[in-house]
């Protein structure tokens, strides 16, 4: 497999409704996302009135429905500059912490760190108390003191950024595309 000559921003979704309409937004007014499905992320995004059919129009998408995870062999050629997981379930974040790989997305994020590849990670439970979206309204939740200390763990790895807003994101997404020379949209740095 040749490497590309534009490197693309792998971005990886999971279980989560947390902001997870606003990460696609972000997603879509960026340059050359491929986006990466658990299984519970294809579950969730059906939930929350979002199409994969629709979301094929604007990004590759890769599914996790291979035993290997077949997709993460790009990262070994250079396919990728970027990994973002966003937003990113607190068993995700358990997974990352501890080198469990049984995701497409917990794949991805350990073949960026095998490959040297920066990572961003939209924690979703960084705060004892949150208002989260459900897919009918807002609610309050209470992530437990495993979760806050598994996002504050995740904060020591080497080439990861956690963050804990939307704007860090929308802040760590524009810093690393400035890094590399790609100009997102002007959207994108509003």
């Amino acid at each position: 497999m040749d490497t590309p000559a534009r490197p693309r921003l792998a971005w990886g979704l999971t279980g989560s409704g947390h902001f997870l309409r606003e990460c696609l937004e972000l997603a879509r007014e960026l340059p050359d996302v491929d986006l990466f499905l658990t299984a519970a992320a294809e579950e969730v995004l059906h939930m929350y009135g979002h199409d994969l059919a629709g979301l094929r129009q604007r990004f590759r998408v890769f599914r996790d429905n291979t035993a290997s995870a077949a997709p993460v062999g790009l990262f070994y050629y250079g396919h990728y500059h970027t990994v973002v997981v966003a937003p990113a379930t607190s068993n995700t974040v358990a997974k990352c912490i501890w080198g469990i790989s049984d995701t497409l997305v917990s794949n991805i994020f350990a073949q960026a760190g095998k490959c040297r590849v920066p990572s961003i990670v939209f924690a979703c439970d960084t705060a004892p108390q949150m208002q989260t979206e459900a897919p009918r309204d807002w609610v309050t939740v209470y992530p437990r003191p495993i979760d806050l200390e598994n996002a504050q763990r995740l904060k020591a790895f080497p080439l990861v950024s956690v963050v804990e807003s939307l704007e860090a994101l929308r802040a760590a997404l524009t810093a690393r595309l400035a890094d590399i020379g790609a100009t997102p949209s002007k959207e994108a740095v509003r």
